[in-house]
């Protein structure tokens, strides 16, 4: 067995543990002892900053913005609608749809 037989780690020495720093590695800006933070904005509701109650299928300026080229409707994790408007949003896109102010489908 030798030197090949627990690859795992433990208190062998060799390998960096997780609390280690290292040069690369994902993180923001570095503060000064080493130590990386990220500031990441919060995602606020558009309709409720707005204070936009319905949301009018027929205004396809402001549902394409929610629709991407391909024609699915993205999630609210991506533009941080909240879940009331979320579901009016999908509404909306659908009767858009249904009338073809909206596609389907990408091209």
């Amino acid at each position: 067995m030798g030197s090949q037989g627990n690859f795992r780690g433990g208190s062998g020495g060799g390998g960096r543990g997780r609390d280690a720093k290292a040069g690369g590695g994902r993180g923001g800006d570095k503060k000064e002892g080493g130590k990386r933070y990220f500031f990441r904005r919060r995602k606020v509701c558009k309709f409720c900053a707005d204070k936009i109650d319905y949301i009018d299928y027929k205004d396809v300026k402001l549902i394409s913005q929610f629709v991407p080229e391909r024609g699915k409707i993205l999630p609210r994790r991506m533009f941080g609608t909240c879940a009331e408007h979320q579901r009016k949003l999908t509404v909306a896109v659908n009767r858009a749809r249904h009338i073809a102010l909206l596609p389907y489908a990408a091209d």
